[in-house]
């Protein structure tokens, strides 16, 4: 069966769903104190996740078309990284105001630069933003071929984040290794792409 227009509009409310009801279960976590004795790392790390979720669901919509023979897939591509940069950009605002406060701006300055794990954080969140600011189709016609350039960044923030949690974590989990696999795998599938660019 061939996708419709019809049939991604519906897939686009599952992913908006999807992407929006952790959300609400993360207010109702924190209203009814469910996270442990040190919530601040457990809103970060939920955010952080939910961040690096969406983008290798993001990763995953091109191979998903191309071997499924469903090219109509492509259209859910942008709603997935803007949500991928939404909980991005709630994981940075969870660090910068739980983990330093409000009132201790340039100390986040100072942790980016001094602290290699957030420099390749903060690295991701900037390239994730010119992704999300650039993803409309007036950013594709203005850009023309070097907007593809610019989106081929993707791959380096599929890089940068899994690092970036593994490095974080300072207790051992298999989570921060189940992520950087899938990134990997993700990566791999697109080898015939990255071979072109050495020739």
């Amino acid at each position: 069966m061939r996708l419709t227009p019809t049939h991604i509009r519906w897939l686009k409310v599952v992913i908006t769903l999807a992407a929006f009801l952790p959300f609400l279960w993360l207010i109702l976590a924190v209203d009814q104190g469910w996270f442990s004795a040190d919530p601040a790392k457990d809103i970060q790390h939920f955010t952080g996740r939910m961040a690096l979720k969406l983008l290798l669901a993001t990763l995953l919509v091109t191979p998903l078309a191309r071997y499924t023979r469903q090219p109509m897939l492509i259209r859910c591509r942008r709603l997935l990284g803007l949500w991928c940069f939404a909980w991005a950009t709630l994981h940075l605002i969870s660090y910068s105001t739980l983990e330093l406060g409000l009132s201790n701006i340039n100390l986040l300055g100072r942790e980016l630069v001094t602290r290699p794990y957030l420099t390749l954080g903060i690295v991701s969140w900037l390239l994730l933003l010119a992704l999300a600011t650039t993803s409309t189709l007036w950013a594709q016609r203005k850009l023309g071929a070097k907007w593809q350039k610019l989106h081929n960044f993707v791959y380096l923030v599929a890089i940068l984040t899994p690092i970036h949690y593994l490095w974080s974590v300072k207790t051992f989990s298999p989570q921060p290794f189940i992520y950087a696999v899938l990134a990997l795998l993700l990566l791999a599938l697109r080898y015939k792409k990255f071979r072109s660019w050495w020739r």
